[in-house]
């Protein structure tokens, strides 16, 4: 039975603010656990890393899971919609071409966090980063290979 995903409902009143911090969190098709696949999981960093380099978000903080990912950034001049859109398609494009598949690899939309001045960053990376040892995927953060953290 297919999973129907309600996630155009949050684009529905999305405000995106350039030098705001945002914790996004993207999940997968059908929370198909494709991120088990290390190499997988690389691409979708490389797509992350591009946008960093592109001058789209400033990184702070980022984990990958198996069917989904959060990432803790700054936005500069692009709209998050456009932001978002360009790291689900581009890492699309490099995932099915890397599995020799083809069709949709996300789910549509993403939920967003805009972090207020006052929220602690360090303590919000901390959560993002500790994701995997909360879902007993490993005992130790540092035996988990998808993360990273400016902090770190």
């Amino acid at each position: 039975m297919p999973i129907h995903s309600n996630g155009y409902r949050l684009l529905n009143g999305r405000y995106s603010e350039p030098g705001r911090i945002y914790a996004v969190t993207v999940v997968t098709d059908q929370r198909r656990p494709i991120f088990t696949d290390f190499h997988l999981g690389r691409l979708l960093v490389k797509e992350m890393k591009l946008a960093h380099e592109e001058g789209s978000v400033s990184s702070l903080a980022w984990v990958i899971m198996p069917e989904h990912f959060h990432w803790l950034f700054e936005l500069q001049e692009k709209p998050l919609p456009q932001v978002m859109c360009r790291v689900k398609s581009r890492s699309s494009l490099s995932i099915n071409q890397s599995t020799k598949t083809s069709g949709r690899l996300w789910q549509k939309g993403y939920h967003d966090r805009a972090i207020r001045k006052e929220d602690d960053l360090r303590t919000i990376a901390r959560y993002i980063v500790a994701n995997p040892l909360r879902a007993g995927l490993v005992r130790k953060a540092g035996e988990y290979a998808l993360w990273d953290a400016s902090w770190l």
